[in-house]
């Protein structure tokens, strides 16, 4: 995946940790979900609802003061579908530079309409 600017960027505070200073799973998920979104909204300007994420296995830890990076990538887009892959990085608060992978996954959105019915996506 081209690593480019990341589609979303967040710097966890002390609410977002566990009792061991881990930032929560659960905390990355939700933004995951966000960065997806907003990958998604590219395809086309219309509501998006994720109906999948593939399996996420997280491979680093996050602390507070890291600058956390979410970096997408649209993979498919079917009639009312789109699936985007999602890469996670943290650069460590410490100041050493390092930029460290947490986790990825792959997200599928459909498109509703107005009546959150499921909708074509415009073809380019």
């Amino acid at each position: 995946m081209k690593q480019n600017e990341p589609v979303l960027r967040s710097m966890p505070m002390p609410k977002d940790t566990n009792r061991f200073g881990t930032v929560f799973g659960g905390v990355i998920l939700s933004q995951i979900d966000i960065a997806g979104a907003l990958e998604a909204r590219k395809t086309a300007v219309l509501n998006f609802v994720t109906v999948a994420m593939d399996k996420v296995v997280f491979t680093n830890p996050v602390y507070v003061g890291d600058v956390v990076s979410f970096y997408t990538k649209t993979i498919s887009i079917g009639d009312t579908s789109v699936k985007v892959k999602v890469e996670v990085k943290a650069d460590r608060y410490d100041g050493s530079g390092k930029n460290i992978p947490v986790t990825k996954a792959e997200i599928t959105y459909v498109a509703l309409d107005d009546n959150k019915q499921p909708v074509s996506i415009p073809k380019k």
